[in-house]
């Protein structure tokens, strides 16, 4: 399996080199660049073609919004992970609105920074726990899910039919474009069905929600 490429974009030398230092001892990551500045940051992304951009949100000359807002046009573009300081819920929605796949704050640890970047670059968003209910907050259409009946599972009650449909084929493995074909959906529209599944079951990635569903035999 080829590593991913991971170019790394935060204005402080010391982080970037923590998180250098982190994500060394993954076997499956590659860091080919780093920067400190956007317009270093998109020099050097133009420069090694990463698979996954590491993106901090607030930077003096424009941060993560502007990196991501300035490869918009790009034919071959990589996929953006913020990894900020910042736990605020309209900085979560700018970033996923603007293309971010997924988000996540700097006290993560490495191992699970590095199953994020995994993570994201093969289809999947990643959350920090928390921070996946903006994301369905801003996403979410129609009524709120029923009060659950005593004795039920409320995480299993708040799933919507279609929720359950997708949580299913995503526990059996199959990817968001054969989800979206085999329920007559577009891939966006199953990326915000497994967004607001990750919100409700309070799991951060694909690998626990599938131990979740299957505890639960719904796989």
């Amino acid at each position: 399996m080829s590593m991913v490429k991971v170019f790394l974009v935060d204005d402080h030398s010391v982080f970037r080199a923590g998180v250098r230092a982190e994500l060394a001892a993954s076997s499956e990551i590659e860091i080919v660049g780093d920067a400190g500045t956007v317009a270093e940051a998109l020099e050097g992304i133009a420069r090694t073609s990463p698979d996954v951009v590491l993106l901090d949100v607030h930077m003096p000359d424009g941060g993560g919004l502007a990196v991501i807002n300035a490869t918009a046009n790009q034919p071959a573009r990589p996929v953006f992970l913020a990894l900020s300081v910042s736990d605020a819920a309209e900085d979560v929605i700018a970033l996923i609105r603007a293309g971010a796949r997924g988000y996540v704050t700097k006290n993560i640890s490495g191992p699970d920074l590095a199953e994020a970047v995994v993570q994201v670059h093969s289809g999947d968003a990643y959350f920090s726990p928390r921070l996946a209910g903006f994301v369905l907050d801003a996403f979410a259409s129609g009524s709120p899910a029923p009060e659950p009946e005593e004795g039920q599972d409320p995480a299993v009650d708040a799933l919507t039919r279609r929720e359950l449909e997708v949580l299913r084929l995503l526990a059996r493995g199959y990817t968001y474009r054969e989800i979206g074909k085999q329920l007559f959906i577009s891939v966006k529209t199953v990326e915000t069905h497994a967004s607001n599944i990750l919100r409700k079951t309070q799991q951060s990635n694909r690998h626990q929600l599938t131990r979740w569903a299957t505890s639960r035999d719904l796989a």
